[in-house]
């Protein structure tokens, strides 16, 4: 869980520099959590006490479009840390506690991109549903 007491690490996580225009930086994360507070899940992953990837869950089941009532909002793994698994951790988590609500589908959004995290999302099991929203893909996944 993201704290008063390690926001200031969660911040410090920043991806390689050529995905940075794929993923809005981990700062913009406890905004959002925060004027969506009934509904965000942000969570730090770390490593040997270091911040190695956070992850921010959406669940809305009442959400009027079918995308965000469960699923990724955000995925940053450290450069240094990328190709470890912290990224799978932190999405295995997101699975567990959309089951824990009761949940069968989630869902994430990216934009496309050679540099983009399509490979990452499809490895998780994440396929595209032929939806695209602002110029992103939809992708998701029965849990």
């Amino acid at each position: 869980m993201v704290t008063r007491d390690n926001v200031d690490d969660a911040c410090r996580i920043e991806v390689a520099p050529e995905q940075t225009e794929y993923v809005a930086p981990v700062p913009h994360s406890p905004a959002e959590a925060y004027v969506n507070r009934e509904t965000a899940w942000p969570r730090l992953v770390c490593a040997g006490g270091e911040p190695v990837a956070f992850v921010m869950g959406g669940f809305d089941p009442g959400a009027a479009i079918e995308w965000f009532r469960c699923g990724i909002w955000r995925l940053n793994v450290a450069a240094a840390h990328q190709g470890k698994g912290y990224g799978r951790f932190a999405v295995e988590a997101l699975f567990e506690e959309a089951r824990r609500r009761g949940e069968r589908r989630a869902s994430v959004l990216w934009k496309p991109g050679e540099a983009g995290p399509e490979g990452c999302y499809r490895k998780l099991g994440f396929e595209p549903t032929g939806d695209e929203f602002h110029g992103q893909i939809v992708g998701a996944l029965d849990l």
